[in-house]
């Protein structure tokens, strides 16, 4: 009779834990199906059609969302189409999926660049040379863009404000 709680909230426990772990995958295993449709994606990105692009990745995300590199190919899409908040924010959940993205790093970081957050893209390339090993040219190019600053605005206006066609609206 003592032993009869203990005993059944061991068994619920034992339940819940061994349920859990039947059924995830490991991170490692991505579908199939969401790798074909991020190579599409990848595809059409470097043809320049940037909405087709959008659309496979989604579909691969929507299949897999642990797809970390369709996250950094629609961050690249939104780059090229001028988005860099978008892409930052697409950058960030390749992050969250393995902090130790270099690629999803530097992309974000020269996204954060081209925003104007300088200081912000300062910390991304301090972790990304910590943890680059191996091949660092994206490194470089991050210090590089750095370096060179936002691009800049256009300020002035050039072509003057055209005159109403139509009669005036309103009598003094």
């Amino acid at each position: 009779m003592r032993f009869t709680p203990a005993s059944i909230a061991l068994a619920v426990l034992l339940t819940t834990v061994s349920s859990a772990g039947l059924s995830q995958r490991p991170d490692s295993q991505i579908s199939p199906l969401s790798v074909e449709w991020q190579k599409a994606g990848e595809a059409a990105r470097k043809a320049g059609n940037y909405q087709g692009a959008t659309d496979a990745l989604e579909s691969a995300l929507a299949v897999d969302p642990r797809n970390r590199t369709a996250y950094i190919e629609l961050a690249q899409v939104a780059r090229a189409q001028g988005l860099q908040g978008k892409a930052i924010r697409l950058y960030r959940e390749a992050l969250l999926l393995e902090p130790n993205d270099v690629a999803a790093l530097v992309g974000q970081g020269e996204a954060m660049v081209e925003k104007g957050a300088i200081a912000k893209a300062k910390e991304n390339l301090a972790q990304a040379q910590g943890l680059c090993k191996a091949n660092c040219a994206a490194v470089g190019q991050l210090a590089a863009a750095i370096e060179k600053g936002p691009p800049a605005t256009v300020l002035s206006a050039k072509d003057s404000v055209p005159a109403p066609k139509g009669p005036a609206t309103e009598t003094p």
